[in-house]
């Protein structure tokens, strides 16, 4: 949501990605454990105890996250809408979806559906607590103790009507059973959301004020990524409704630049690459446009000038992929999306092993400010 992704596994058809964020937060999760909760709370153990349980709870921490989001894309799925993975940032994580969900209805249950999962593996980790305290390790019991009081805070903090947490979703489709609007739902809870950020970063400043150097870390930079959450959710909607109903078709080049497979790589590079300005071409076997391939700029970088001559397009083009390829009946909100995710620019539309047309993200982005801001304002 805020930086580079990172995935780290499937599970269930579902892919797990961090933000880049996760890795500077996870840092200083365990940090404030080692050195903050776990010595107040667990006194009497050495500082490589300390380190060991915090870097245990972080990795606890992690995994209860992901079962938080998991139980909201379930949720999700049953209710017929796309998921495309989930992602962890500060504190939580994001179940991306496809588009909005449908009705009201879909919204309140895949919100609670995150929280009441908490509250269950708080409840399951107390249990174990309760049972094992006085008999266990007590590195282990408190990690445990940590366990579920970390996932009861979770619960708590997730239910907070500040949009896009999931008490903010629980608002936002109670507004919009209310007002039928879903637009004017979303802004409203959106600024709720904007707010409460704010007000945490002046906590987190007070804090700092009265010598509580942890506490007011935390405090700044959860405020600070729940307004950008915030912000940038509501964006994201207005996005996925101007484009939701948008044909890939209306945004498609049919005049291709593609280049031929016999061609050498000084052959591309001056012909191709310095006069259209391009990072990937197709490579196309005939006048039919039947696709052989595709080559990009990242395969060239690693060949001396002096050897452009000895090398060919074939030699070094690669199939062409999921990540640079859509259907002519993908939609507009799944390509600028898949743009978003490869880091590319282009889009090739390809029918079978034909390449009919390109879509580029200029062009996307370019219809996408003009309708919303013919269209954005008269809606209230």
């Amino acid at each position: 949501m805020f930086g580079g992704r990172i995935t780290l596994f499937k599970l269930m058809g579902f892919e797990v990605r961090i933000d880049a964020s996760w890795i500077i937060l996870a840092a200083l999760i365990t940090w404030s454990l080692a050195v903050g909760y776990f010595p107040a709370y667990e006194r009497g153990l050495s500082t490589q105890d300390y380190w060991w349980m915090a870097i245990a709870a972080a990795l606890l921490l992690f995994l209860s996250i992901v079962v938080h989001e998991f139980a909201h894309s379930v949720v999700a799925r049953r209710n017929g809408l796309p998921m495309q993975g989930i992602t962890l940032f500060v504190f939580g994580g994001v179940a991306e979806m496809g588009g909005e969900p449908a009705a009201p209805g879909v919204e309140f249950w895949m919100a609670v559906a995150g929280p009441l999962t908490s509250v269950a593996i708080g409840a399951i980790a107390y249990g174990i607590y309760r049972a094992t305290n006085g008999i266990w390790p007590a590195p282990v019991t408190g990690v445990i103790h940590y366990l579920g009081w970390i996932n009861w805070l979770l619960a708590a903090f997730n239910s907070i009507p500040a949009f896009p947490l999931d008490g903010g979703r629980v608002l936002r489709s109670a507004i919009w059973h209310s007002t039928r609007n879903l637009d004017r739902a979303t802004r409203i809870a959106a600024g709720i959301g904007e707010g409460f950020g704010a007000l945490l970063m002046a906590l987190g400043i007070i804090s700092l004020f009265f010598g509580s150097f942890v506490s007011a870390v935390w405090w700044f930079v959860l405020g600070m990524f729940l307004r950008s959450a915030a912000a940038q959710s509501y964006q994201q909607m207005r996005i996925q409704g101007a484009l939701a109903h948008e044909p890939i078709s209306r945004f498609m080049h049919t005049d291709l630049i593609t280049v031929p497979p016999n061609i050498s790589v000084e052959d591309l590079i001056e012909n191709y690459v310095y006069r259209f300005h391009h990072k990937m071409f197709p490579v196309v076997k005939d006048e039919a446009h039947h696709l052989a391939g595709c080559i990009s700029t990242e395969q060239l970088k690693n060949i001396p000038r002096e050897e452009w001559r000895q090398h060919s397009v074939q030699e070094l083009m690669r199939p062409c992929s999921l990540d640079n390829t859509v259907t002519p009946d993908t939609n507009a909100v799944s390509a600028l999306s898949k743009m978003r995710q490869s880091g590319l620019t282009r889009l090739l539309v390809v029918d079978k092993d034909r390449l009919l047309a390109i879509v580029t993200l200029r062009d996307l982005l370019d219809f996408l400010s003009l309708k919303l801001d013919l269209e954005g304002g008269a809606r209230r």
